[in-house]
């Protein structure tokens, strides 16, 4: 599979998670419904306790739209898609929420020391990072805190300007959306597991939880002479993205499996940063993160309340969790053709599902 060598520009995108105890499961009375080889399908919105008729309305505005697929997963079921779900789309920055997923286990090991330094680690780069520079941590990188403003793969000059001049901010006391911390993050993930991330996707996320279509073939990392560390790019149909957000749902459960430990769910999308200066409300480890206070809403046009947590890729890619609603929003975009959908278009379709809620 070869990919475009584009940058991943940090543009809203979502799945919605909702809360564990849906009103369906709460009235089975028979705990979290966890998908088989393939999503269950409620025959009507209704089922749910959502308008069809309404749901319908969404689904002719993102008609109007750029919008390749959507699936909307209440209580462990599809509430509703449309397009073609299973279809391999880029990740873009979504990726950067997966590699946070996986470092969950590594880190409850003890493989991976979120206090280590650069130094401590023998990272480098060309040109070389200064001595600040490598006094930065994993965690650090991972609250995209690291002070290392040098240039990135994924990464255009634009983006590259809206950095500070380097060793400008030390290592954890400024926020920026950095992709040199999130590719250096795949150096360190292989360095330390010994793992190939694509691999790791599959063997520690993918077969666990059951996706139907990813293979370690679907990814490719690669660098010019930005970086020496390489952007990890993958491509992922949106029934595949709707596992990934549903396992951060059920806090990194699957079924009698615990995944992801819980307490690392909890802690990479936890609200560490404002992201105000990059168009967003709040930043974890890697996952945007809403939050009451903040001057920009999670999405333009509807109200998330805290708690709601996603993951976003260039041209309008989004998993957005929102626990509130026992609800995973998958939306994805056949970026291959240059197609865009905004942050506030998304929004607004956003809220038109939520407004599809009965009573």
């Amino acid at each position: 599979m070869k990919f475009p060598k584009f940058f991943i520009a940090p543009v809203l995108a979502a799945v919605v998670i909702l809360s564990p105890l849906s009103a369906f499961a709460a009235g089975q009375g028979a705990g979290p419904h966890y998908p088989g080889k393939s999503w269950d399908v409620v025959a009507k919105a209704e089922d749910l306790g959502y308008s069809s008729e309404k749901l319908a309305a969404a689904k002719a505005y993102a008609d109007t739209l750029k919008t390749a697929a959507v699936m909307v997963v209440v209580g462990g079921r599809v509430l509703t898609q449309w397009g073609n779900v299973g279809e391999k789309y880029l990740t873009h920055s979504m990726r950067k929420s997966f590699l946070s997923g996986l470092y969950g286990t590594y880190v409850r090991d003890g493989r991976i020391d979120l206090d280590l330094t650069m130094a401590a680690l023998g990272i480098d780069d060309q040109p070389p990072l200064s001595a600040q520079e490598k006094g930065a941590t994993i965690r650090d990188c991972l609250k995209a805190r690291s002070g290392v403003f040098h240039t990135a793969e994924a990464e255009n000059e634009a983006m590259h300007k809206v950095k500070p001049p380097r060793d400008m901010f030390k290592p954890g006391t400024f926020w920026i959306y950095n992709n040199w911390d999130f590719n250096v993050l795949g150096t360190i993930f292989e360095k330390l597991t010994g793992k190939k991330i694509f691999t790791a996707l599959k063997e520690d996320l993918a077969d666990p939880i059951g996706m139907e279509d990813f293979v370690p073939e679907d990814g490719q990392s690669f660098r010019s002479d930005r970086s020496i560390h390489e952007a990890y790019m993958f491509v992922i149909s949106a029934r595949d993205c709707a596992r990934f957000g549903y396992l951060f749902l059920r806090e990194g459960r699957w079924g009698d499996r615990q995944v992801i430990p819980a307490d690392w769910v909890k802690e990479s999308t936890t609200y560490f940063s404002d992201a105000t200066i990059y168009g967003g409300d709040g930043y974890g480890y890697m996952w945007w993160v809403a939050k009451d206070h903040n001057r920009l809403p999670h999405f333009p046009g509807v109200e998330l309340k805290e708690g709601t947590y996603s993951a976003r890729g260039a041209g309008g890619h989004y998993i957005v969790v929102i626990p509130d609603r026992d609800m995973v929003v998958v939306h994805r975009v056949n970026t291959f053709e240059n197609n865009n959908v905004t942050g506030a278009q998304f929004g607004r379709l956003l809220k038109m599902i939520l407004d599809a809620k009965l009573g």
